[in-house]
């Protein structure tokens, strides 16, 4: 049995597949000019290379230290000398050291522009890494080629792990108040310097879309059903998403005296030491944490009745999305990723992303009769891919539907012809079509990046405001939930009206 790769290990090591080796974080253009811009914010020094101009490190709220740990994000104070935004910032805290340069100072965003006046529409990209890894400045991210397609790119970070999914208020009290969204709120305070700040660089303030991978298109999904949010952006992204990854009250407490007690045990000190120990100390003990907790992905978004006010998707059932657009789907075999394409065992709590072994047991048993063609590992990938990303998308989908939104819905089905991951449409494997940086150690590298020739238009065509599509793809419908219209996106694309059908009535009631 193949050794198989955490879930941070195998992002990492796609994302160098697709790009080559990592590129210096603070590495900047050889052949550029110095531009400088005025801001609301204050001058900015940047470059333009070629018809593209770049910012990179830009601050959009003051740095989380200090007194400000585990509290909401400060808007950044303005700046009248020119500031240079020539190297990216630093990523957040995050396991694993030596990769980039790491700092609680995280809260800074990247922004590549056309050089023409605009304006032109903007895409926030936000990152993914499990909510607790990754970086906006990840070389797969280089807005260069939407900037060239006459769309400003703009790439975020936010604080991840404990310093942005935790909520310390049972711990360290009412000034912490709903801490675990404050992941949540840095995405929207770097919204709110977008909507003040983006038409300096040509950008269309009115015309923002919003969008991430994995984590980052999850945070895409929640964000549509923060009301506070609702007016800063008019479209979203979402691939491999899904709104479930939040705690109610009840279960954030208790993940957050569970980080307490164990920080006690490790240490000897009060939990009040949390506020002034070294951040690189909290991420280890993060680790130990996470490892020794009974379900995964206890450092959730916090559905607090007030920023959420409900479950996200019952907030977008209800309206709050209605009028904007969508576009959303997965990779067919999503799980292959974590599991490995030939997985052992049935899914355990670390497996599972949403539901408690036993809730994904009662599904599962159906799998067998519903699918007796597939192989037994086959039948896991399918049913693990389902409970973490497909369903969950699904109710996302639904939702904005229902609520008076406009939704184009996928499915990537395309995989690659060699290596280990022959033959899957594994998780992460849409952005390199979607970035328009083909993986070049594959066989099928020419298939590719023709795929990627027809993605990245066609969601450059979404980012308009127009339906998705580009030459050489079938017109794209509406999703609606009648026919489901869905497009398969593979080496011949097309277009499929209720796939899985069956499959997605297993999950009634369940997720």
């Amino acid at each position: 049995m193949a050794v198989n790769l955490s879930r941070r290990q195998f992002l990492s090591a796609s994302a160098v597949s697709a790009c080559g080796l990592w590129l210096a974080p603070r590495q900047i253009l050889a052949a550029s000019t110095s531009i400088t811009i005025k801001t609301p914010s204050g001058p900015l020094i940047g470059e333009q290379a070629g018809a593209v101009k770049v910012f990179r490190g830009v601050p959009f709220a003051e740095p989380p230290v200090g007194p400000l740990r585990f509290r909401p994000a400060m808007p950044v104070k303005p700046w009248r000398a020119p500031r240079e935004a020539l190297r990216f910032a630093a990523a957040a805290m995050q396991p694993g050291e030596g990769k980039w340069e790491q700092s609680e100072d995280c809260l800074y965003l990247n922004i590549w522009a056309p050089a023409g006046k605009g304006p032109f529409p903007v895409y926030v990209w936000i990152h993914g890494g499990g909510f607790t890894g990754g970086a906006s400045f990840e070389p797969l991210y280089d807005g260069t080629g939407l900037a060239e397609q006459g769309i400003v790119c703009v790439t975020v970070a936010y604080r991840l792990g404990a310093f942005g999914f935790l909520d310390m208020e049972p711990v360290l009290g009412a000034e912490c108040a709903a801490s675990a969204n404050n992941g949540l709120r840095d995405l929207m305070m770097a919204l709110e310097w977008v909507q003040k700040n983006i038409a300096a660089f040509g950008g269309d303030p009115e015309q923002v879309t919003i969008g991430g991978e994995s984590a980052g298109a999850k945070l895409t999904d929640i964000l549509m059903g923060v009301p506070a949010a609702e007016p800063l952006f008019q479209q979203m992204i979402s691939e491999s998403g899904g709104a479930e990854r939040v705690n109610g009250l009840d279960k954030a407490k208790e993940v957050a005296l569970g980080f307490a007690e164990l920080w006690q045990k490790e240490t000897g000190l009060a939990p009040k030491a949390l506020t002034t120990a070294p951040a690189r100390q909290i991420i280890q003990l993060q680790q130990k944490f996470i490892a020794s907790w009974p379900s995964h992905f206890p450092l959730r978004c916090e559905v607090d009745g007030k920023l959420l006010p409900r479950k996200p998707v019952e907030t977008i059932r209800a309206g709050l999305s209605k009028g904007k657009r969508l576009l959303l789907g997965t990779n067919r075999d999503e799980s292959a990723a974590f599991v490995g394409p030939h997985p052992q065992h049935d899914a355990g709590p670390a497996d599972l992303g949403n539901l408690t072994a036993e809730q994904f047991a009662t599904v599962y048993e159906r799998y067998a009769k519903l699918y007796p063609e597939m192989s037994v590992e086959e039948r896991r990938i399918r049913a693990l891919t389902a409970e973490e990303y497909w369903i969950p998308s699904m109710r996302v989908a639904e939702a904005h539907v229902e609520g008076g939104g406009e939704a184009y819905v996928y499915r990537l089905d395309f995989s690659e012809s060699s290596g280990r991951m022959k033959g899957q449409a594994y998780h992460s494997l849409d952005l390199p079509l979607v970035w328009k940086k083909p993986h070049a150690d594959v066989e099928n590298v020419r298939a590719e990046a023709e795929l990627a020739d027809v993605v990245q238009p066609a969601w450059v065509a979404f980012l308009r405001g127009e339906a998705p599509g580009a030459k050489g793809l079938p017109a794209w419908p509406k999703y609606d939930l009648e026919s489901r219209a869905t497009m398969i996106l593979d080496g011949k694309s097309r277009v499929e009206e209720k796939p899985q059908a069956a499959e997605l009535r297993l999950w009634e009631g369940v997720l």
